[in-house]
């Protein structure tokens, strides 16, 4: 036997000798080895490298190689277990700020959040790979790098053998046509490690909490009604005298005011329409004493930002007033003094285009609406005839007496007497309702509210087409105008007496007597 052939005998026992330590230890007690140390053994396996040796000196920069993976594994198996830790304290964090915002503790969960910690620890943190000694060597966990790739590099890898690869991440914006800056951008959609959740937004009521005691309000009175007007004067007296609340009405309210009594000269009011501009600015809370038309005249007077609105039913069918003007003390003290549910209910902005002016709107300021926008066709005899697009697609050729473009809180008025359907007012989208068309399968359509819609008066149209704003303000459309309408972000929040839905589902049965009809009787056929 040569001298090299026992040198290569002394290695391959030495290594043999390392292996079954290895195997013992694993089946035994647990021994922790840091990278250097395992580093330091490779070199340890080593005989004295003769330099006319080309095959040992081969074997040793293999062994060395070795030694520089068990290191990149264990430096790989720390930065994953810090990852964990960190991903862990995340979580544990977010719980409990929930728990702290909402008040509540969810019994008997403990288990079930001790799992999912665990079972997301188990995905960050990256396992060794147990293989046969003549494939990778999972015994100092050289495999766990290879657990992203699509197999495990060996001769001898079992063909059953599965990787799990972690999820590509991506990012959600929110914009129009894909556009950073869009108009509306709301955040309720939730994304976490590749999974697509929608955050709890249309099943929450919206609550108002005032930081300091309300100072100004605004009454908004139905006109030539005796039994109003004496309730206006007796709420605005108890508010001055019981809560020292500055009051601000309509001029001609003023006027009313006055003339009955002295005593109302501490009441405000505004002389032209740029101070009706800036009421904004003043005004805490709006009282309307009326009807639905009293609310949308007060939704009127703002063509921005609307203070919240107290609706008092002295009108019809009240779907926008749930305070019954009998307990105004309560109703006004609980408004005043704590948090109340509101309901945000949308606008329409609506722009006019002539065809002269081209892409140039007639006026300056949009035309703000609660209910709906109409576009009817007047005292012409024809047919309406109307091109009707969203965004940039075509919609369809509207032929008939007119179209609706309605607000979710306008369903139940226009929109509902001509084949539209109920839609709760904090659904956000666009009704779509046609008024008589002469076609078998022209339905009404509910449009989201992101979209913007353009009605016009093809050149080839035989009459002409008027527009109506919430019933008033009539435009006439001619050949080659058009109607740009849109959702404004200017909503308007209505106090609720209850919360949104229970008042919502009120008003229907009340006001419509939805679903009303007598009881099947209980003695029929068994």
């Amino acid at each position: 036997m040569s001298a090299d052939e026992a040198a290569l005998k002394t290695c391959h026992e030495r290594i043999n000798l390392s292996v079954a330590a290895s195997h013992q230890a694993e089946n035994g007690s647990v021994t922790t080895v840091s990278s250097k140390e395992s580093e330091e053994a490779t070199y340890a396996f080593l005989p004295p490298i003769e330099s006319t040796d080309a095959h040992l000196h081969e074997f040793a920069e293999a062994m060395r190689t070795v030694g520089k993976a068990l290191r990149q594994v264990a430096e790989g198996k720390a930065a994953a277990q810090a990852e964990a830790a960190e991903w862990k304290r995340k979580y544990e964090s977010e719980k409990a700020a929930k728990a702290h915002t909402h008040h509540s503790v969810i019994k008997g969960c403990s288990n079930c959040v001790k799992d999912k910690l665990e079972h997301l620890a188990s995905k960050l943190t990256l396992e060794t790979a147990s293989v046969d000694e003549t494939g990778c060597c999972g015994n100092h966990g050289i495999c766990s790098r290879q657990i992203l790739q699509d197999q495990c590099p060996g001769p001898n890898r079992k063909s059953d053998d599965r990787i799990v690869g972690r999820k590509v991440p991506f990012r959600l914006s929110w914009g129009s046509n894909g556009d950073k800056n869009g108009q509306h951008k709301h955040d309720f959609v939730s994304f976490e490690k590749g999974d697509i959740t929608t955050a709890e937004r249309s099943n929450k009521q919206i609550f108002l909490k005032w930081d300091s005691p309300p100072q100004t309000v605004l009454f908004v009175t139905k006109p030539n009604s005796n039994s109003v007007h004496a309730l206006c004067s007796e709420m605005v007296r108890w508010l001055k005298e019981h809560n020292n609340i500055n009051i601000f009405v309509e001029p001609r309210v003023s006027k009313e005011l006055l003339i009955e009594d002295s005593y109302f000269n501490f009441i405000q009011t505004w002389d032209n329409d740029q101070e009706m501009k800036t009421l904004h600015t003043k005004v805490d809370l709006i009282v309307t004493l009326g009807g639905d038309g009293t609310v949308l005249w007060a939704a009127s007077l703002f063509k921005g930002p609307v203070p919240p609105v107290a609706a008092f039913s002295l009108g019809s069918l009240g779907f926008m007033t749930p305070f019954p003007s009998e307990q105004y003390r309560e109703c006004l003290g609980n408004v005043l003094k704590r948090p109340f549910t509101i309901t945000l209910r949308s606008r329409l902005q609506c722009h006019v285009i002539r065809d002269a002016a081209k892409d140039e709107v007639e006026t300056g300021e949009p035309i703000l609406v609660l209910n709906e926008v109409t576009i009817d066709r007047g005292m012409s005899s024809y047919l309406t005839y109307l091109e009707c697009y969203c965004d940039s697609s075509f919609v369809t050729c509207v032929q008939g007496d007119g179209l609706i473009i309605s607000t979710t809180s306008g369903s139940t008025a226009y929109s509902l007497a001509a084949g539209g359907s109920m839609v709760h007012p904090q659904v956000p989208g666009i009704l779509f309702t046609p008024i008589c068309p002469h076609s078998l399968s022209f339905r009404p359509l509910i449009l989201p509210e992101y979209v913007t819609l353009r009605v016009q008066v093809p050149f080839n149209s035989r009459g002409q087409a008027w527009a109506s704003f919430d019933g008033k303000g009539r435009i006439q459309l001619g050949p080659g105008d058009a109607l740009i309408c849109s959702v404004s972000p200017w909503p308007l929040p209505t106090a609720c007496l209850v919360d949104s839905t229970t008042d919502f589902l009120r008003s229907i049965h009340e006001g419509l007597h939805w679903n009303l009809r007598k009881s099947q009787a209980l003695d029929g056929p068994a």
